[in-house]
């Protein structure tokens, strides 16, 4: 076993463990701004919510395209960085705009 294998089992469980934990907590939040967005019917918050959902696709997908679709690594990190960007860009909007 070379020095990079040791604690890969592991380290792939506390991974799993924390991109769920991403998963549940992200979308609770975007459930959040989203069900505030419903009763204001303010733009902003609609728009907090869809970039919290960017960013938090963002954050799991790389790991799920890797995976599932047996994507390549560096390819679906990529992807993942493009959401979060998106997701950080549409939420700074979201907090410029009135």
């Amino acid at each position: 076993m070379s020095p990079i294998d040791v604690g890969g089992t592991e380290i792939a469980l506390a991974l799993a463990v924390v991109k769920t934990l991403v998963l549940v907590v992200g979308s609770a939040i975007t459930y959040i701004a989203f069900k505030a967005y419903r009763r204001t019917r303010q733009r902003a918050l609609g728009m907090l919510a869809l970039g919290f959902g960017l960013v938090t696709l963002g954050l799991v997908l790389a790991g799920l395209l890797y995976e599932l679709l047996s994507v390549r690594l560096a390819t679906g990190i990529l992807l993942e960085s493009l959401l979060v960007l998106a997701g950080f860009v549409v939420i700074a909007y979201s907090l410029y705009v009135q």
